[in-house]
């Protein structure tokens, strides 16, 4: 920050310094030049009328829409932010005095140093103006102290758009203990803030556990060896771990029509377990006393079982049906157990040759433990099926919250979910349930057992209201839609709605901040991301794509072969 010869006369303490007396306090607090006084206060509110101008009042000591003002009212200084401006009766002619009112929301307070404690920020107004106080413009030395009270767990993300001197900072624990939601229309640059805040983060805190659900593909790049990148190519999410809905919508999306075969499936999943349990004697201490108890393996049990076996266990079902029973729906659910697993796309789940109990490493890969000096999980979803991504967004939820339950959060894990209104929408009939169930758990309980859950959306009328309730820092970029607006003031949890007015006209990189997770609502910049570590974008250029003519004639061949490579679909027996 630039040298500041107001500075040495600051009445906020810092660390190393002697608190000031309270005459000292008066006395600085007097020293700022006062912009107008009060006129009205509400519960929330204040009115302040301007003095009149002064010739050599410069444009920017004036207040402005979202700056934050300070009232001495007596036990404390009042801060509260600009939220309106108005002229009641303008003058025509110029001659008469012409009255300007602005309004203020209370938002905190600085206590008065005592002899015994310093100056201290707090939230909420204990001690409120009355008319006739003094109005002034927060000083840079105010500011600077407020913005710095998250302490040593805070981390900088940008710059405080009233006075860019000053860091705007977070803190790291209520930023992932309470939740977090990024909010903003396409192009307002939600990804390059996720990325901005995390690798902030990493920079202080690098043996963290962070799992980023990707469904555009676009974070490789942005944590460079921080990260470990899945992909469809080198990504296995072995399919015993599903729970059996979790199963079920990857082989009958919707259910409708298949309740004989679902039916089937329940009954014969936990034989087929058993059965492999029992072939494996070296399973562990756990699950051989498992073997003992029949009715400890269920449906959901995570254990191994082979398709094979499935299958084996379908064709002695068949064998032992009298004539009385309809064998279609078993014929059927053996048709697409076994198309579904020679599917190439769903290589990824049902492609290894081997199956073994490999769940220790499985969890230790995806949530980066140990870290090995590689804190990210980036989980590409772009190039799954489209109903298998519902699927896996569900696992790793549920896999975060019965880790953190299990471990007692002694390994603390972050889910970062992009476009999370795809997987819980606000309409409960939309979706896949078991992914919505497993956000809101992780929303309700998470800060329990060291989950935390971030979400972005375009839509926050599309997200599922119970999580965005839940998001007690938020960080709302440009949106222009009037109905998403007024769900946002609905999930705000500060005193701060006016700033919301703000929302279409945010630049590029812009946010209002509001939540536990930052001092005060306010409205920051990101600081901006090196070049090599920006998201990638997915936007196609119409005008790049239409200015030359295609005249390779194998193009849409080699396109026709990769999408068939995809889709193609081995035999059925």
């Amino acid at each position: 920050m630039p040298h500041n010869p107001a500075a040495k006369k600051s009445p906020i303490v810092r660390k190393g310094q002697a608190a000031p007396t309270a005459e000292a306090f008066d006395k600085a607090v007097q020293k700022k030049p006062r912009v107008g006084t009060v006129v009205s206060v509400t519960g929330s509110h204040a009115l302040i009328m301007l003095d009149e101008d002064n010739p050599g009042d410069e444009r920017s000591a004036r207040p402005q829409l979202g700056a934050i003002m300070s009232v001495d009212a007596g036990l404390s200084i009042v801060l509260g932010l600009v939220s309106a401006m108005s002229v009641p009766a303008p003058s025509l002619d110029g001659a008469t005095l012409v009255v300007r009112i602005i309004e203020i929301e209370l938002i905190g307070e600085f206590t008065k140093p005592t002899v015994n404690a310093p100056a201290r920020f707090r939230r909420g107004v204990s001690s409120y103006p009355t008319l006739g106080d003094e109005v002034h413009v927060a000083t840079r030395d105010e500011l600077t102290a407020l913005f710095a009270v998250n302490g040593a767990a805070s981390v900088r993300v940008g710059v405080v758009k009233q006075d860019a001197a000053i860091p705007a900072t977070v803190n790291v624990d209520e930023l992932f203990a309470r939740h977090c939601a990024i909010l903003g229309t396409t192009g307002a640059g939600k990804s390059c803030a996720i990325a901005l805040l995390l690798r902030a983060v990493l920079d202080r805190y690098a043996n963290a556990h962070i799992v980023v659900l990707d469904p555009h593909n676009e974070y490789a790049k942005s944590f460079g060896d921080l990260a470990v990148v899945f992909d469809p190519t080198n990504f296995t999410l072995p399919y015993w771990l599903l729970t059996f809905d979790e199963l079920v919508e990857v082989l009958y999306p919707g259910r409708e029509g298949y309740s004989e075969e679902i039916e089937i499936l329940a009954d014969l999943i936990p034989a087929a377990k058993k059965m492999n349990l029992s072939k494996n004697a070296g399973s562990g201490r756990l699950l051989a006393e498992r073997r003992s108890d029949a009715g400890s393996i269920t449906v959901d049990t995570p254990v191994p079982y082979r398709i094979s076996e499935l299958l084996q266990l379908i064709d002695k079902a068949l064998g032992g049906l009298d004539g009385n029973r309809n064998i279609a729906p078993f014929k059927r659910l053996r048709s697409r157990l076994y198309t579904i697993s020679q599917d190439a796309r769903y290589s990824f789940m049902f492609g290894s040759l081997t199956i073994q109990d490999n769940m220790t490493s499985f969890l230790s890969e995806l949530f980066r433990i140990p870290v090995n000096e590689k804190p990210i999980s980036v989980i590409e979803l772009g190039g799954l099926p489209a109903e298998v991504v519902q699927v896996v967004v569900s696992v790793v939820g549920r896999l975060a919250f019965e880790f953190g339950l299990w471990s007692h959060g002694a390994a603390p894990v972050a889910i970062i979910c992009e476009d999370a209104h795809r997987y819980a929408p606000a309409n409960n009939e939309a979706g896949f349930a078991p992914t919505r169930r497993a956000l809101i758990r992780i929303a309700k309980e998470g800060r329990k057992c060291g989950v935390s859950l971030w979400v972005a959306s375009q839509r926050p009328t599309e997200l599922d209201p119970t999580i965005l309730s839940q998001c007690n820092t938020i960080f709302a970029m440009r949106l222009a839609n009037q109905a998403d607006q007024e769900a946002l003031r609905a999930a705000v949890p500060d005193a701060s709605t006016s700033l919301l007015s703000c929302l279409p006209s945010l630049g590029l990189g812009e946010a209002i901040a509001v939540g536990e997770g930052v001092p005060l609502p306010t409205r920051i910049r990101f600081d901006a991301l090196p070049q090599e570590c920006i998201p990638r974008s997915l936007t196609a250029s119409f005008t790049d794509g239409w200015s030359i003519e295609i005249d390779d004639e194998g193009f849409i061949d080699r396109i026709v072969e990769q999408w068939r490579a995809q889709r193609m679909l081995l035999p059925e027996v």
